[in-house]
């Protein structure tokens, strides 16, 4: 019993001292006057990309420049990552679409409905080694158009196929990410006010999907390469050990809509939150595309 109360009190004085380390990071304004920002991604060329959606663009952020307009219009593009050949794979809102761009800039869909239906809203993406695509398809985007699919779900899509819905019973599906080994997917239920796991098939079939952990209006989400969880809320970019326990919160002046890692040692956080995006610098690398 002692080398219990041993060891519990160890990983007690261990999260407390990962704690203090994350809630005492400091964030920097890296550029802003932008209306909702989401959806960042590093782009190994040595600069960000991230959505305005409001503002229905694309921008490129250069470390220690302004932001410049990229893709305009952009469907009013949200979550953003890169496919295994590096290529830019967007959820945009406007287009109901999951749309690819390719290396000379050409912009093409990969997916806008199923069975003839149109999307709501698909709102954010990863991407398996293998190159299958999971995205999420709230109804944040759909504003007054009419619902054509009655459900709010999680979809796969294999390179050439229709997608396939995972998951319907989400109340709004948002942000997602893998673990470092794919093992695992996490997905954000915002209103629901908790992120769930799932396990992962080779097929890419989802079993499981317990609630992990709970956080005030979860979005986007990261993952660091010892698998810590870093959960874009309206607290902060919350953060979780690999067994769920809370190891901080990045301090954010705005209320954070999603994050990713970048930079040449992967150590750089860029948060989009609302009309600004800012850097952090953090002392675990993160896994980027």
């Amino acid at each position: 019993m002692r080398y219990l109360l041993l060891a519990a009190l160890c990983l007690s004085l261990l999260a407390t001292a990962q704690s203090d380390v994350f809630s005492g990071l400091q964030v920097e304004r890296a550029a802003t006057d932008f209306k909702f920002t989401e959806g960042p991604v590093w782009i190994h060329a040595g600069y960000w990309l991230f959505s305005d959606v409001q503002g229905n663009r694309i921008y490129k952020l250069v470390p220690g420049h302004q932001a410049e307009v990229w893709r305009d219009p952009s469907g009013q593009s949200n979550g953003l990552t890169l496919d295994r050949e590096g290529r830019l794979v967007t959820c945009e809102h406007g287009n109901r679409r999951v749309s690819l761009t390719g290396p000379d800039g050409k912009v093409i869909t990969l997916a806008e409905g199923v069975q003839g239906k149109r999307f709501n809203s698909p709102n954010d993406v990863a991407v398996r080694q293998d190159g299958t695509i999971f995205f999420t398809d709230p109804t944040y985007g759909l504003a007054k158009r009419p619902q054509e699919i009655p459900f709010k779900g999680v979809y796969l899509l294999k390179p050439g196929q229709e997608a396939v819905p995972l998951f319907r019973d989400f109340d709004m599906p948002n942000g997602i990410v893998f673990s470092p080994d794919e093992r695992f997917l996490y997905v954000a239920d915002t209103p629901r006010n908790h992120v769930r796991r799932f396990d992962v098939a080779p097929d890419g079939s989802l079993v499981g999907g317990q609630v992990f952990v709970r956080v005030p209006n979860p979005d986007g989400m990261r993952m660091d390469t010892k698998g810590n969880l870093y959960v874009a809320s309206k607290d902060g970019v919350a953060v979780f050990a690999p067994n769920g326990t809370r190891l901080g919160t990045i301090p954010c002046p705005e209320v954070p809509a999603n994050c990713a890692f970048g930079g040449p040692d992967g150590c750089t956080m860029l948060i989009a939150a609302r009309k600004s995006v800012y850097t952090v610098r953090v002392p675990i690398p993160g896994i980027v595309p």
